[in-house]
């Protein structure tokens, strides 16, 4: 009976994890897809917070072109972004930095 119980108790801990694990990759998710909408967003704030995030997620080659899309596009718009679009440049410097020298190493 006491065992059943344990086995029991370690099954729903094991659940309880999973569904806290699963909300917690959903929310990554959303994250992520907030992050990379809001890079374009027309309020500066929002595209600063998103260059950000970016900036502190690893070095992928997705991220380097995502980013130099950004500059082109903050390059073309009509108001000065100057501020947005030198982060933009730093973040982008950095990451491209990074992958190269995984490359190397």
């Amino acid at each position: 009976m006491e065992s059943n119980r344990i086995v029991r108790t370690a099954a729903v801990a094991a659940l309880a994890v999973a569904a806290v694990a699963a909300v917690g990759v959903l929310l990554v998710r959303d994250q992520i897809s907030r992050s990379r909408r809001d890079l374009f967003s027309p309020h500066t704030l929002r595209r600063l917070a998103a260059l950000e995030y970016l900036g502190g997620l690893p070095a992928s080659v997705d991220t380097v072109l995502l980013l130099r899309d950004f500059i082109e596009w903050e390059k073309r718009s009509p108001r000065n972004r100057s501020l947005a679009r030198k982060r933009a440049e730093a973040v982008l410097q950095r990451l491209e930095e990074s992958l190269a020298a995984r490359e190397v190493g």
